[in-house]
């Protein structure tokens, strides 16, 4: 099968879906909202769009191999607690029949307490505590464990809290290669944040958003490597994407180099700024630097705007501004900036973009792919992108 990459309507949120060419799956991010459970409400039901996507194993539960949370703020997170199971894998229940994660992918803040500066909602806590059970196995067998209790923490933490634990944590500007302890092939992950308060000069350009995840997928089509780069960082701001390129601008800006990228913070013009363009207008201006690390494009670049329809006169995020920039970075071709709010309001579909031989191809409609399929068009041709 192909990969792919499923981004979910979600509003302003983000739950993205990678599927490997070998079947495995990993989801980043999620934002479940209640008023998708009424039938009366015309909120998109994403729960049972990602179960449809997802198999049983040989005990009947529905499974991840890998749960990716980019950082724990409500719209990355929300409904974790009523759809997936938490706790030792044995203890899943039939009836309830929640999602099991086979891996979770966590940024090193599980390891610091909230404070008034960072509150966590429930299922942030529920994430961090069943993070924490994790690595306390961990701790305790010296094992990586086995489906249902394994974890990967993305990046060291501060003050050597996890030293003892380097067989499951991911340095900074490693690659990632194994999703759920398989080796494949299928994908590489060059982890690029979350950055440390130690690497940037003012540590008050940094908020919460600084633990985001950043990672820029390598991502394998139909046996065929690195077919799609997909450069992925939660909510991070604009002292990030800054860093970033002071870091590897020089030297390794291959490394931001993407054929999809997910516009950070819901296309947020903060991640591109540090002025305000609620105060500033026009003379906000972008900040060279974060502009040139998200601005890394392959050959037929896409954008993606996890976010609501982008209205210039409502709030940030979104913000037109920030999207216009995005425009100007694809080439100034508006068919390559795509919002899933747009597309979901179009088709009543989430947007999907599978990963072929020939590059990246824009998903079908189900209907439209089975009538091109009959008539042997297959989903190649006009609709492939291929990458230099």
């Amino acid at each position: 099968m192909p990969a792919s990459l499923t981004f979910f309507p979600v509003g302003n949120g983000d739950m993205t879906l990678v599927t490997l060419d070998n079947d495995q799956q990993l989801l980043i991010d999620i934002n479940i909202r209640k008023a998708s459970e009424d039938d009366n409400d015309d909120t998109p039901d994403v729960i049972s769009l990602l179960r449809e996507k997802l198999d049983r194993d040989s005990d009947g539960r529905l499974v991840l191999d890998g749960f990716l949370l980019s950082h724990p703020d409500k719209d990355h997170i929300t409904g974790l607690e009523a759809h997936f199971h938490l706790g030792a894998p044995d203890d899943w229940v039939e009836d309830d029949d929640k999602i099991l994660i086979s891996e979770m992918w966590s940024s090193p803040i599980v390891f610091r307490r909230a404070s008034k500066n960072h509150t966590l909602c429930p299922d942030a806590k529920a994430w961090d505590q069943e993070a924490r059970r994790r690595v306390k196995l961990f701790r305790e067998t010296g094992a990586i464990g086995s489906e249902g209790d394994r974890i990967q923490i993305l990046g060291e933490d501060e003050d050597g809290k996890t030293d003892d634990i380097l067989a499951i944590v991911v340095s900074i500007d490693n690659l990632i290669s194994s999703l759920n302890c398989v080796e494949a092939n299928a994908f590489e992950g060059r982890l690029l944040a979350p950055i440390s308060s130690d690497d940037v000069d003012d540590v008050d350009k940094l908020d919460k958003n600084h633990s985001s995840v950043v990672i820029r997928f390598s991502i394998r089509g139909d046996g065929y490597a690195d077919k799609c780069r997909f450069l992925s960082g939660g909510d991070a701001e604009v002292a990030i994407w800054e860093h970033l390129w002071d870091k590897h601008g020089d030297l390794q800006s291959d490394w931001l180099s993407y054929d999809i990228l997910q516009a950070p913070h819901h296309c947020s013009w903060h991640s591109l700024s540090y002025d305000s363009f609620s105060d500033m207008g026009d003379d906000a201006e972008v900040n060279d630097d974060a502009r040139n690390a998200l601005s890394q494009i392959r050959k037929g670049a896409i954008v993606v705007a996890s976010s609501q329809t982008i209205d210039p006169e409502e709030a940030d995020p979104p913000s037109d501004r920030a999207k216009q920039e995005y425009i100007s970075i694809v080439e100034d071709d508006e068919n390559r900036f795509k919002c899933v709010s747009d597309i979901w309001d179009e088709d009543e579909a989430p947007l999907v973009y599978e990963i072929t031989s020939s590059g990246v191809v824009k998903g079908l409609k189900a209907e439209a792919k089975s009538a091109a399929i009959g008539l042997g068009l297959g989903s190649t041709g006009a609709q492939a992108r291929g990458h230099g």
